[in-house]
């Protein structure tokens, strides 16, 4: 299973904002690349919201081929993103982009829920 990480954020609340997560062109070309090689077609990538890191909770993107009652399912350039129940109010309105410059290289989320971030780069509450 491939693991990506992304910015940690603080939430006062969930906040329903938009339709859910938006995936840029940018990010779903680089999920699409990454998925041709690891020469899987059935994987789509999964952002969830789980327990953990220096302010609560945790964004978790990775590549699954699982299904789950409740999950939300959205096509973005040929890339399914897939979001359970649980996180989908964490993640609403939430922008998943893939920057490549010299100073950073990487998925980054921009959320409008998020009212802050700590330090160590993964946690959020």
């Amino acid at each position: 299973m491939t693991t990506m990480t992304a910015t940690e954020q603080t939430f006062d609340s969930p906040v329903a904002a938009a339709d859910g997560i938006i995936l840029t062109e940018e990010a779903a070309a680089k999920v699409k690349a990454l998925l041709e090689g690891e020469g899987r077609e059935d994987l789509a990538l999964r952002v969830a919201v789980q327990p953990g890191g220096c302010s609560g909770l945790r964004y978790q993107l990775f590549f699954d081929e699982r299904s789950f009652d409740g999950d939300i399912v959205k096509a973005f350039g040929g890339v399914d993103v897939v979001t359970d129940r649980m996180s989908a109010p964490y993640l609403m309105g939430a922008t998943i982009d893939f920057v490549d410059t010299i100073e950073k290289q990487g998925f980054t989320i921009d959320n409008p829920n998020a009212t802050g971030s700590c330090a160590c780069g993964d946690s959020f509450h």
